[in-house]
């Protein structure tokens, strides 16, 4: 694994995630510390929040352990246990290999003892990392409204064929999934995946993609339920709440490919909580949870081998498809992700 440096630059946005996290009402290690035998987990917020707060928390109570799910994003994760490195916010953190590089690289997290997850075996090797287990893959593309749009064959239709004109939503580079879009972009208008000059100048050349540029993926969610934008960047699992809304809402492998990234829990360096922290871990790999994570509305790819895919999630993508996905180079994307985001706000969201 490449070192990876903590520029100037960066402490700055992480550090402005503390800021904002300090705003949240929930003080949540004091919540934490009111009972005994307590894990706080951090989570992605909205459909992970709530999954993982309505299927894993009962599984801990029975086990003698309260639970506190933390929404955050992962940036706002890394800023947050930058901030206090010696008293970890959370127990686990929830992570694509993109900020666990960085966890890594700061000594953020630690290796985990597998012999304490009673359901490790149960993950392909592929799954069982030394920094914690993989509990689903998140498989990239495009959602658009069949109503609004025809179906887009990959990225090149939603530039250069007016039916999307006006139509299309991004978002920044903070977000993985629109990282992993901009490498993909880069390498058909570009030089490569970190040809990001490409991207600025295709959207300084398409001024009607700058309409539907927002700060976040749950704010794309809201525009397409008002009917404002019909396509935007997601994952399947996106695709998935919507419909379990009633949108009418497909998802487009591109046909270069569909970029991925593996999600991981992750033990924090100074968790206080270890046998909740484990208890929670091994929960969320587990058979019922998992079967219960692939329903909709969130339908995670499940990792655990004894849960068979949905025909819903086998028509996304197969094991024996995960092979064949886009696997982003982390390491050169955070290389230059600072200098992306800057460009970005700047040429772009600016």
């Amino acid at each position: 694994m490449k070192d990876v440096e903590i520029s100037r630059r960066r402490f700055g946005y992480l550090m402005a995630g503390v800021a904002a996290s300090t705003m949240l009402p929930f003080p949540l290690r004091a919540a934490s510390a009111a009972t005994g035998g307590s894990a706080v987990a951090a989570t992605f917020p909205g459909n992970w929040e709530d999954a993982y707060r309505n299927v894993l928390t009962p599984v801990l109570k029975k086990q003698g352990f309260d639970l506190t799910i933390a929404p955050a994003m992962a940036q706002d994760q890394l800023a947050k246990i930058m901030a206090s490195p010696g008293n970890p916010p959370y127990d686990t953190l929830l992570m694509s290999p993109g900020q666990m590089t960085i966890a890594v690289e700061n000594d953020l997290i630690q290796k985990i003892d597998p012999s304490r997850l009673k359901n490790w075996s149960l993950l392909d090797p592929s799954f069982q990392g030394v920094y914690g287990p993989t509990v689903t893959v998140e498989v990239n593309g495009i959602a658009y409204n069949p109503d609004l749009v025809p179906r887009p064959k990959g990225y090149r239709d939603l530039f250069e064929n007016p039916a999307y004109k006006g139509l299309v939503s991004w978002t920044g580079f903070a977000s993985n999934t629109a990282v992993m879009a901009y490498t993909e972009i880069a390498k058909i208008y570009g030089k490569g995946p970190a040809d990001m000059a490409a991207v600025f100048k295709l959207f300084k050349e398409h001024p009607e993609q700058l309409k539907g540029v927002v700060d976040s993926t749950n704010h794309q969610m809201t525009l397409f339920q008002q009917g404002e934008i019909a396509v935007f960047m997601c994952s399947t699992s996106n695709v998935a709440r919507l419909k379990s809304l009633g949108l009418n809402a497909e998802f487009v492998h591109p046909e270069t490919g569909s970029p991925a990234a593996p999600v991981n829990i992750h033990l924090t360096k100074g968790s206080k909580n270890l046998d909740a922290a484990y208890a929670y871990m091994d929960a969320a790999i587990s058979q019922s949870a998992q079967q219960q994570l692939e329903q909709p509305p969130t339908e995670m790819f499940p990792t655990n081998k004894n849960v068979a895919l949905t025909p819903a999630i086998s028509a996304y993508v197969t094991r024996e498809q995960l092979k064949t996905l886009v696997y982003p180079d982390w390491a050169e994307i955070n290389k230059n992700r600072d200098d992306w985001i800057r460009q970005f706000d700047t040429l772009v969201a600016g």
